[in-house]
């Protein structure tokens, strides 16, 4: 039984990986001419960025952790979390509601004030059944968090009203913050959130790639890369996929590549199938590489939720998580923008989006202008998926059409969920367990 997968992101060579350890025949289809997807590494000068924004290596998942830690081996080192939010020039601990004691001492009362009334609330059942993401943050954190924070960070991020999104998806994502600690943390009592997180590993040596690179060892003869997909057909019980000059075939078909891409490359798909495909909201995002001379704050990222600060949402510090991704006497900064097709980013020149969060990181004292000594701009079409209140009906008429003509779906933008690198390993695993 052989086993054709189209995308050599992590999930498709997390894939080829595990069905290869237990002896099938597996053949991984890339367009690029390299793997990693999402997560693919730049390194020039010296210096090494992630392309498809800020990874780290950790998970609640233990057998996924442990997996990717082992492939590793001894190329990782692991570090404390250090993060915060940006808020009215401060750096607040991250996540905002642990860091409440540093807001101004009336912002401070707002959101202590609010989140107890929400609380309240939800114990005495009065809240609802939020039909929204936003109706999800007010009725879980408060107005005050809610204003002050959550809506206008995740509305940049996101790009998207928040109440045009649906709510189902945060749950497991976004933990429900203690009541103890959310009061502790506004009376100054040191207090931890997203615990899961707050020790993280990363590859010593070529980013996040690494790791990509490492599930992938002994299986290169098993990976085309320099192949985009143009045609898929099943014939004579086999699937064939053509890029045009090349074809490969085999019996069974696993696709991680983005669902608008494959939808393409099928004949007869219905129009209702067509439709929902093409109405899957999503992000892309432009990743700023930033090299400079001199030292970074002992930060791992920032969160920026004010839009008239940068257009960046989130800074992180990769010359942080490894001593061996930046020259000697140098250090890198690594900021995030979404953006969509047609809007002001996306007509922005990569000198122009470069050279503006350069100057603003400069305002905001991450660094000197005068001190940058490399920049490069990376654009990822498919970065985030976006939960809009359609994507229910959506999603289900697609799955139900690729299941019945035998494909399956895996990963972040084929499965079209928000996964994480332990959310796409785990969905692998379960992918093969299945099969074996």
């Amino acid at each position: 039984m052989s086993t054709l997968i189209l995308g050599g992101g992590l999930t498709g060579v997390t894939l080829a990986r595990l069905l290869h350890e237990r002896g099938h025949d597996v053949l991984v289809l890339e367009g690029e001419p390299c793997i990693g997807g999402l997560c693919r590494s730049r390194s020039a000068e010296g210096f090494t960025f992630d392309t498809g924004g800020s990874h780290i290596i950790f998970s609640r998942d233990a057998e996924v952790l442990d997996f990717m830690r082992r492939v590793l081996g001894e190329n990782q080192e692991t570090r404390t979390r250090n993060t915060k939010i940006l808020y009215k020039g401060i750096l607040v601990k991250y996540p905002f509601e642990n860091g409440l004691a540093q807001l101004p001492r009336e912002d401070c009362f707002f959101c202590l004030n609010e989140y107890i009334k929400a609380y309240i609330k939800r114990e005495k059942g009065e809240a609802g059944t939020p039909e929204n993401f936003r109706e999800w943050i007010y009725a879980t954190f408060g107005k005050g968090i809610a204003e002050l924070y959550m809506i206008p960070y995740n509305e940049k991020i996101w790009n998207f009203p928040t109440e045009r999104m649906s709510a189902h998806w945060v749950e497991g994502r976004v933990p429900m913050p203690p009541v103890e600690d959310v009061i502790r943390s506004a009376i100054g009592i040191e207090t931890e959130g997203y615990t899961h997180q707050s020790v993280f590993s990363y590859p010593a040596r070529g980013g996040i790639e690494a790791l990509v690179r490492a599930m992938g060892n002994g299986l290169e003869e098993k990976i085309v890369t320099g192949f985009p997909v143009r045609s898929l057909r099943f014939r004579n019980g086999a699937w064939e996929a053509g890029d045009g000059r090349r074809t490969f075939s085999g019996d069974r078909l696993i696709s991680t590549i983005p669902l608008q891409a494959l939808v393409r490359c099928l004949e007869g798909v219905p129009a209702e199938v067509t439709t929902a495909v093409e109405s899957l909201r999503y992000n892309s995002v432009a990743c700023i590489q930033i090299g400079i001379r001199g030292s970074v704050p002992p930060l791992s990222w920032v969160y920026i939720p004010d839009r008239d600060i940068s257009l960046a949402n989130r800074i992180s510090f990769p010359s942080n998580y490894s001593r061996h991704v930046a020259p000697e006497g140098c250090s890198s900064i690594l900021a995030e923008v979404t953006f969509n097709d047609g809007d002001p980013v996306s007509r922005m020149t990569d000198s122009e989006l470069a050279g503006h969060v350069i100057a603003s990181l400069g305002k905001m004292g991450f660094l000197s202008e005068e001190d940058v000594i490399y920049r490069a701009v990376d654009r990822q079409k498919f970065a985030y998926v976006v939960y809009d209140l359609d994507y229910p009906r959506n999603i289900r008429l697609v799955r139900e059409y690729f299941e019945g003509r035998g494909i399956t779906l895996v990963g972040r933008f084929s499965q079209f969920e928000y996964l994480n690198m332990d959310g796409c390993i785990r969905k692998a695993m379960e992918c093969v367990e299945g099969w074996s």
